[in-house]
């Protein structure tokens, strides 16, 4: 299964650590199956980051095929990646590019850890570009809950019975 991810430009009033309070706007990315949903998301968690009023100005399909997040990294990084392959019949050498988000300090961090990121890749590649993403946090479905995800996988693979509709359908009326 495919993950979608969702950019979602977040216009808040944000108190710096001056005491100075501005209205600012901040990119955040998640992963979905629709707009609506993203939508949903984004506001369950921008309600549990800030008490002021906000507005969601924007959001869009990202175009990242992976996200990978690093221990101790505080900013993220776009990293175009070429995977590179030889047309038999032509002779000739093919890229096709794809896009990573990375966790990393600076751009020097990004590319080792875009690095270890394609380490099981069998491949040829290259990293013609890097550079940082104005995305300020990334809000997975999953957060380290296999269980949940396994549930899922097994429930999107398979016909509900009609105790698991029912207890869907009691979990979206709480909502």
């Amino acid at each position: 299964m495919s993950v979608i991810w969702y950019e979602c430009k977040v216009k808040y009033r944000k108190t710096h650590e001056t005491g100075e309070s501005k209205i600012t706007t901040e990119n955040y990315l998640l992963d979905a199956v629709s707009y609506t949903e993203a939508e949903s998301r984004i506001t369950e968690e921008m309600a549990a980051y800030t008490s002021e009023e906000f507005k969601i100005t924007n959001i869009k399909v990202a175009n990242f095929s992976e996200v990978h997040p690093f221990e101790n990294s505080d900013r993220w990084f776009k990293s175009k990646v070429s995977l590179i392959s030889y047309d038999d019949e032509s002779g000739k050498e093919r890229k096709s590019n794809l896009y990573m988000l990375v966790q990393a300090n600076d751009v020097k961090e990004a590319y080792e850890n875009t690095e270890q990121a394609m380490q099981g890749t069998t491949g040829d590649y290259t990293i013609p570009a890097i550079t940082e993403s104005p995305i300020l946090d990334v809000f997975p479905y999953f957060t380290g809950d296999e269980e949940e995800a396994e549930k899922f996988a097994t429930i999107k693979n398979s016909e509900p019975s009609e105790e698991e509709e029912k207890e869907v359908l009691e979990e979206s009326e709480a909502v």
